[in-house]
């Protein structure tokens, strides 16, 4: 039995391992290294495109608990996220051509890969996954569109620049953690109260790149353009990516009104990504305002940040919880084109359609991972029916409380503890899973 998986991106790559590891042989569809779509560059599978961080690895944060739970499933997404980690903290920030080179190698390396370098139009006979997220081609989100019944639906993601390092004014930026947790792995670009208003009036006014007239601007909170937050009030983004707070200077312990963060970009920190800096900014623009924070006055911009669309699906009325289509249950769906949002979310949807593509071959019930389990609540939020379906980020209000009195945990530590349970709770549960599914093969 052949499994059809198109799209090469972390959704696509994490379910191509997944059935490959099993036995079942897989022609993978990407239209890369002939052609790349407006966001990439990189040949090789996996890239990532928006940033190079998978947020937070503590299992006391949803998306650390999601990434445990699918190390323990051995996800190749997060294996090969470890194996190529650079500094950043308590987050999970990688090498972004190690990590897509390592991917492509080891998938490579199966001699049940079948790999097929074109661009899909139409959505294939035979058992199919079709992980193209969010930057799917028109021709065929037109057929999946027709497929579904419904147009298609879609908002904008953005990403951030990227700085030369060298380009940096170290007089005017400090390296620095928030609260000084974790080693110094941000370097932080600090505004007085003129340098900031100054920076926010001239970000307001810049010319931004002009959207066709047929695409609506429906921006997602979790990766939103700068300058749209900035618009929504002058203290907004001190609220946000220019939080000043725990971030004092730790030489002279001088507080700011606002701070840029940098992370380092690769291994040898010689660029820089702005974080939160999402932009869709024209490139003149970028450099003519980014540049008013003292530290990046003469900042070379390796890469300008860009916008574009991404494409999903209202899975609730499409899909099952096994990521299955509604209406032909060898037809899976995998990633943001499902209404996962982010690195971790999109690698684990492939992983949870391709553990239940192998099932259905061998003839066994399906699997839905308990609503305790960050795997668990991501199913239930793409089959669950709603007015308005957003893409959602893994977080603990969609993850269900399992049966432990937890009802006064109140303050600070008491959460903490709190999540520490409801995450050990659901590691549990996984690794119970893990031991049922260590017989599904396909020979």
């Amino acid at each position: 039995m052949i499994v059809n998986v198109v799209g090469a991106g972390l959704a696509g790559c994490e379910a191509s391992y997944q059935l490959l590891s099993r036995g079942i042989h897989v022609n993978l569809f990407d239209i890369k290294p002939k052609n790349f779509t407006p966001a990439h560059s990189n040949p090789d599978y996996a890239e990532l495109v928006c940033s190079n961080s998978l947020k937070n690895s503590d299992i006391t944060n949803a998306c650390g608990l999601l990434k445990e739970e699918m190390r323990i499933l051995d996800s190749i997404i997060i294996r090969t996220a470890y194996n190529n980690k650079v500094p950043a903290g308590n987050a999970l920030a990688v090498n972004r051509e190690n990590f897509a080179k390592e991917i492509t190698d080891i998938l490579k390396s199966f001699k049940n890969l079948n790999i097929i370098n074109e661009e899909i139009t139409s959505i294939l006979e035979g058992p199919t996954i079709i992980a193209t997220g969010p930057l799917t081609t028109e021709k065929l989100s037109d057929n999946i569109a027709k497929f579904i019944g419904e147009d298609s639906l879609y908002f904008f993601d953005a990403a951030a620049p990227i700085i030369s390092a060298e380009s940096i004014d170290m007089t005017n930026a400090y390296f620095m953690s928030r609260y000084g947790k974790g080693d110094e792995d941000y370097l932080n670009c600090p505004m007085n109260k003129e340098e900031y208003l100054n920076f926010y009036k001239e970000l307001i006014n810049a010319k931004t790149v002009e959207l066709k007239s047929f695409e609506k601007q429906n921006v997602f909170e979790g990766c939103m353009p700068i300058e749209t937050m900035a618009k929504r009030g002058e203290d907004t983004m001190r609220f946000g990516p220019l939080k000043p707070v725990g971030l004092n200077n730790p030489v002279t312990g001088k507080k700011y009104y606002a701070v840029l963060q940098l992370r380092k970009e690769n291994t040898e920190a010689t660029m820089y990504n702005m974080v939160g800096f999402q932009t869709n900014l024209n490139f003149s623009e970028q450099k003519r305002v980014f540049s008013l924070i003292p530290a990046l006055k003469n900042a070379e911009f390796l890469r300008y940040g860009v916008m574009h669309k991404n494409t999903f699906i209202n899975s609730p009325k499409v899909l099952d919880c096994y990521y299955r289509a509604k209406k032909r249950p060898d037809l899976f769906f995998a990633g943001q084109i499902t209404g996962v949002e982010g690195y971790v979310e999109s690698a684990a949807s492939g992983l949870t359609a391709a553990i239940n593509m192998a099932l259905l071959l061998n003839g066994r019930p399906l699997l839905k991972f308990p609503l305790t389990t960050a795997l668990g609540a991501l199913q239930n939020h793409i089959s669950s029916e709603t007015e308005n379906y957003q893409p959602m980020n893994i977080n603990f209000g969609i993850i269900r409380q399992p049966e432990i009195n937890l009802t006064d945990k109140k303050d600070k530590k008491d959460k903490y503890e709190k999540k520490l349970m409801i995450s050990q709770n659901a590691i549990n549960e996984i690794i119970n899973i893990k031991k049922e599914l260590s017989n599904v093969r396909y020979n």
